[in-house]
């Protein structure tokens, strides 16, 4: 979670922008100078918390001594066990197609934790006096606007193609407080990284993307899906209020009946 990102290495970030849990996180609020300045710094700050309590990769996270047996799970701070304890609800929400155990028994919450702490960074945005903002982390995109925009009322967000990374598949409008959040998970940028169910063999899906009203949903099922292939598609979108757009590895798109009405074809 808080390996820098080859993409960036080196270079000097935009303003508003900055490396966390592995990825390029955007803080988008129509301001500039030093308020664009603070609202950046703020979203850096809760994922810093995050990634001293869950990143995996730092030696010296609870998480990591939690996995090595020097940090007992009931002596973690309330952030880990809270965050265990929704990955562990979203477990049985899912069936088992989300799970925060990976396959060696290590406790993994990469999962729940970037959309915590993309949550959590737009309530601090709130709470500084920001009325409209956007955040982007790796695929997750969090939106909050109180003004219709140019295009109409919702915040587009544009879906990239699996197949052509340069290249928008779709649109998607967001559109708080009923759909003010996407996220997208599969395998093109960051190879089989999901665990399918067992059995399963590798997923049929490219690249998921769930719109919901919160950024956890939207993460955890768009994972749940890829993990789960077209069985967990049908169940979770006919359980939850979300909408699925997913990209078979054939290139075949299925989508939720909602999709179509908040989302367009790149070229339409």
């Amino acid at each position: 979670m808080s390996r820098a990102t080859s993409r960036t290495a080196g270079a000097v970030l935009p303003p508003g922008v900055f490396e966390a849990m592995g990825t390029v996180v955007s803080v988008r609020t129509g301001s500039s100078g030093a308020h664009a300045d603070a609202a950046a710094a703020a979203a850096a700050a809760v994922f810093a918390r995050w990634e001293a309590r869950c990143s995996l990769f730092d030696a010296g996270s609870e998480l990591s001594r939690v996995g090595r047996g020097e940090l007992a799970l009931v002596d973690a701070s309330a952030d880990v066990r809270d965050a265990y304890a929704l990955a562990l609800r979203w477990r049985d929400a899912t069936d088992g197609a989300f799970t925060p155990h990976r396959g060696d028994g290590l406790i993994d919450l990469n999962g729940v934790v970037k959309a915590l702490a993309v949550e959590e960074a737009g309530e601090a945005l709130d709470h500084a006096g920001f009325a409209g903002w956007s955040i982007g982390a790796g695929g997750d995109v969090l939106v909050s606007t109180t003004s219709p925009g140019p295009d109409g009322p919702g915040r587009p967000v544009g879906i990239v193609d699996p197949t052509d990374r340069s290249t928008l598949l779709a649109r998607i409008d967001l559109e708080p407080p009923h759909r003010r959040a996407v996220a997208t998970s599969g395998s093109v940028e960051r190879g089989d990284h999901i665990w399918t169910m067992p059995g399963a063999g590798p997923s049929p899906f490219l690249q998921v993307s769930v719109a919901a009203a919160d950024l956890v949903t939207a993460d955890v099922l768009a994972t749940a899906i890829v993990a789960g292939g077209r069985a967990s598609l049908d169940d979770l979108a006919d359980r939850h209020d979300v909408d699925v757009l997913a990209v078979a590895r054939d290139g075949a798109l299925l989508a939720t009946p909602g999709w179509p009405r908040r989302a367009t074809p790149a070229g339409a």
